[in-house]
């Protein structure tokens, strides 16, 4: 039997869309996101387990896990059938990756059973494809940093290759769900298919000068430079009050503000763990609409996904 666990992610990182993410790890300990316990049976069987399994479609067909060990099926022509217990931790339509958490531990799970069939890239690729058909689009700015860790950045060139950022260690990221749903697919409608060459540019510019900060550790710049130009202009009409809540987010002491992916979940940036509670104590008073949402202060996470048990 093996246990996998798979971290939240923030896609996008504001200023990357579609091609950076960012590992979450509370820093409460919490472990923020899905688990799969696999072990070997005769026939397939799924057990849906955790906080948001009720989220989870009834058909198991539907299921992204039985989607998952069809296609390592046919990648590997392995004839081998799971019991596989996938913990849901994660709201579906959160923008804190919640796809991604089950495709990539159930992967990884299945691979490790198996004895790695798959290499690292096969996995990752395999990942990708299998995020598309849930968000209408291949993209890897939470499969990457959830199955690698931290701060990874994808580039497409004939393959994929990952890139691992070096990120500020000090910084808190403090991100909020308020316990309500955007599907991604409907986010990305939202968006323009063509934009101002005006606006690529100054995105390019932005995208360029936050990898450069990054590695050369002008922290300043880099929190300066994560920009959403291309999505959260067309996506604030989703979140109500949002203009108001960045504005008062900054002025308690956040150094950036923005969507965690398709949203609803926003993230904030401070260096200073009093700022990030009083910002996490703020956006759990005025932005969580139930019970369900919640807010956490994070690191982010290095070690992305492994076995626990």
């Amino acid at each position: 039997m093996i246990k996998i666990y798979s971290p939240a992610s923030i896609g996008n990182v504001g200023v990357g869309f579609d091609i950076l993410g960012a590992a979450l790890a509370p820093i409460d300990g919490t472990l923020l996101g899905d688990c799969v316990i696999i072990k070997s049976s005769e026939n397939f069987e799924l057990i849906n387990k955790g906080r948001f399994s009720n989220q989870l479609p009834k058909n198991i067909e539907d299921n992204i896990v039985w989607k998952c060990w069809n296609y390592f099926k046919k990648i590997t022509n392995l004839k081998i059938s799971f019991s596989i217990t996938l913990e849901k931790n994660m709201p579906i339509g959160s923008g804190l990756g919640s796809s991604a958490c089950s495709i990539v531990s159930t992967l990884v799970a299945m691979n490790k059973f198996c004895n790695d069939p798959l290499t690292s890239k096969e996995l990752l690729i395999l990942m990708g494809r299998l995020e598309g058909k849930i968000s209408g689009s291949i993209h890897y700015d939470n499969v990457a940093p959830c199955y690698l860790g931290g701060l990874q950045l994808i580039i497409e060139n004939n393959n994929i290759i990952s890139q691992s950022i070096p990120y500020f260690q000090e910084w808190f990221w403090i991100i909020a769900w308020p316990g309500i749903k955007i599907p991604t697919e409907k986010a990305r409608k939202i968006l323009p298919k063509v934009y101002e060459k005006k606006i690529c540019i100054k995105h390019s510019q932005n995208l360029a000068g936050f990898i450069h900060a990054s590695h050369s550790k002008q922290e300043e710049l880099a929190a300066k430079l994560m920009i959403d130009l291309i999505a959260e202009p067309y996506r604030i009409n989703s979140l109500p009050n949002f203009l108001y809540i960045k504005k008062t987010i900054k002025k308690i002491g956040a150094i950036s503000f923005g969507i965690s992916g398709s949203g609803p979940t926003l993230f904030a940036i401070s260096k200073n763990v009093s700022i990030a509670k009083k910002i996490a104590y703020w956006l759990s008073k005025n932005y969580l609409k139930n019970d369900q949402g919640f807010v956490h202060i994070c690191k982010l996470d290095q070690k992305g996904t492994r076995i626990i048990r």
